[in-house]
């Protein structure tokens, strides 16, 4: 108990002063918290405190909520065909070379879910350092979305795979996941029926003019209203967060200034210490091992290379440099990285080396990417002033 006044200090410090430095070194924002989160973990100051291990958790959830608030189902379901099947296309192309390198290359199972993983973390970082004005950027966020999704039920059958095998269980956990998705759609159809008869009963939840945070307060109810159904119903809380926030976009559009709220929330303070927490759980140790280094290096260069050739879909589009830069922002799957090395390991499935293997590589592929992106905007910037 005695360091938890250590533990405050230091991560309050650490959150004031990420984004002087970040801004001093040109360096992403995220990247910074990661690598200061690094140096803390090294010094040993978290040591797997149980308190911020909550902090943190709440905090990817809480990044998960501001993902889906992105995610306006209205426009969504209006998206282009031509856009909605290109990005169709591109996890296609991305399944099947994930595929084709585990059953060519003796890979693990666990890296047919691994390789093609997007986690639209990384990437709300992303958006919140180089706005949505681009259209890479904007595309980047669509994949992320779709991405995600596929992402949380490849997780969960993978989880199921390794716990119960091809069994009853298995099965029962399939159909309660996609019972919750049917009863999710029907909730949403029946919500935009109450609100068509009774359009003053969004006024009336979430006023125009309102002195007592009515719609904050609505948005963590649902918050954590939905973590509390998917824990009940032993499901990924991660799909919790994220229908939440979609609810919060779809049905209650007309408080446009609720994500810039919420988005502050998140990002002054329960996303920095999630992105501070992962750095602190890696063992930079292990960076000084060839083999975890290189096996790191092999996954992060695999994930890459399947990224850019799932991208040439959109290569008359974007051109090639916007085409490599959306290739890139999708390469940073850290936080489902994580969630399959956990899965894994935990299930025997994958060895400690291995383990370790893919966490450095889900810290290398976040900072090299986001730090090239970054570079690459900066010069881009400066050339055309």
């Amino acid at each position: 108990m005695s360091d938890i006044p250590l533990i405050i200090v230091t991560l309050a410090g650490t959150v004031l002063f990420a984004p002087f430095i970040a801004q001093n070194l040109r360096l992403p924002l995220a990247v910074v918290e990661i690598l200061l989160g690094c140096a803390i973990g090294y010094w040993g100051i978290l040591d797997e405190n149980t308190y911020v291990s909550i902090v943190a958790k709440t905090g990817f959830l809480y990044l998960m909520f501001l993902a889906g608030i992105e995610v306006n189902l209205k426009a969504f379901v209006t998206m282009e065909s031509s856009l909605f099947k290109r990005a169709v296309g591109y996890f296609a192309i991305l399944y099947f070379l994930a595929a084709f390198i585990v059953l060519n290359f003796d890979y693990s199972i666990i890296y047919f879910v691994a390789f093609p993983i997007v986690s639209l973390g990384m990437i709300m970082a992303l958006v919140k350092e180089l706005g949505k004005e681009e259209a890479w950027v904007k595309l980047a966020l669509i994949i992320g979305i779709l991405g995600e999704l596929i992402s949380i039920v490849a997780l969960t059958l993978l989880s199921g795979v390794l716990e119960y095998g091809f069994t009853l269980k298995f099965i029962v956990a399939i159909a309660t996941l996609i019972l919750f998705l049917l009863v999710t759609v029907m909730m949403f159809k029946a919500v935009k029926i109450l609100f068509w008869w009774y359009p003053r009963l969004k006024q009336m939840i979430m006023p125009e003019q309102d002195n007592r945070d009515k719609d904050v307060r609505l948005s963590m109810a649902l918050f954590f209203t939905m973590i509390g159904v998917m824990i009940y119903l032993g499901l990924d809380m991660v799909l919790g967060a994220f229908i939440a926030g979609m609810f919060v976009a779809t049905f209650f559009e007309h408080k446009i200034e609720l994500p810039h709220k919420l988005s502050s929330l998140g990002f002054g303070f329960l996303v920095p210490v999630y992105f501070i927490y992962v750095g602190s759980t890696v063992d930079l140790e292990a960076l000084f091992s060839p083999e975890i280094l290189l096996l790191s290096l092999e996954i992060v260069g695999i994930m890459v290379a399947m990224r850019i050739t799932s991208s040439m879909i959109y290569l008359k589009k974007l051109g090639l440099k916007n085409t490599l830069m959306l290739a890139m922002g999708d390469s940073m799957p850290l936080t489902f990285l994580l969630a399959v090395a956990t899965i894994g390991i935990n299930a025997n499935a994958i060895s400690s080396q291995e383990y370790a293997a893919l966490v450095i590589a889900g810290i290398i592929a976040s900072v090299s990417m986001m730090s090239i992106i970054q570079g690459v905007t900066y010069f881009t910037l400066n050339k055309k002033q």
